[in-house]
């Protein structure tokens, strides 16, 4: 087989990150719509995310959030997207590149999107063993802005189980 020098993979990558940015921009201008709500994992130490050291230490590696009820100042640009998330009744800013996410899943029309997130020097061995971990677990655990410090045995939901067989 011929090698892939137009790198189709990525591009396609790069097209499916732009279906996130236009409905988190979307979302962003007018709220959400119906039922619609939104499952993001990403990878928390990937460049460019930006959140409390509080939040870094409780998810080294990736965390899955939910926009659905209680979210604020949401704001998308061409690279990412900021929003405000309570976390243990304590407000969270996260700024999250789209490079960083790993998944995006609407469970009311079970519509969800997979990326690979790209290796950089220096993070390689530690996202190696996220994906080593992630194929243990085969789906990221969702992180629900709620979520509080009693849950430590937390309940371990598969986004498979919501989608159509």
């Amino acid at each position: 087989m011929a090698e892939d020098l137009i790198r189709y993979d990525i591009l396609a990558q790069e097209a499916l990150r732009g279906v996130v940015r236009k409905v988190l921009s979307e979302v962003a201008r007018t709220g959400l719509p119906g039922d619609h709500h939104f499952f993001i994992s990403f990878v928390t130490k990937a460049p460019g995310v930006r959140m409390s050291q509080r939040l870094v230490e409780q998810y080294d590696k990736e965390m899955t959030i939910v926009l659905q009820n209680q979210f604020g100042a949401l704001r998308v640009n061409e690279t990412g997207f900021e929003v405000e998330l309570s976390f243990d009744g304590r407000p969270e800013l996260l700024a999250i590149p789209f490079s960083a996410i790993k998944g995006f899943f609407d469970p009311s029309v079970q519509f969800g999107l997979q990326f690979d997130v790209e290796r950089v020097a220096g993070d390689e061995a530690e996202l190696a063993e996220t994906d080593a971990s992630d194929e243990a677990t085969a789906a990221p655990a969702p992180v629900t802005p709620a979520a509080t410090p009693e849950a430590q045995g937390e309940k371990v939901v598969s986004l498979d189980s919501f989608r159509k067989k």
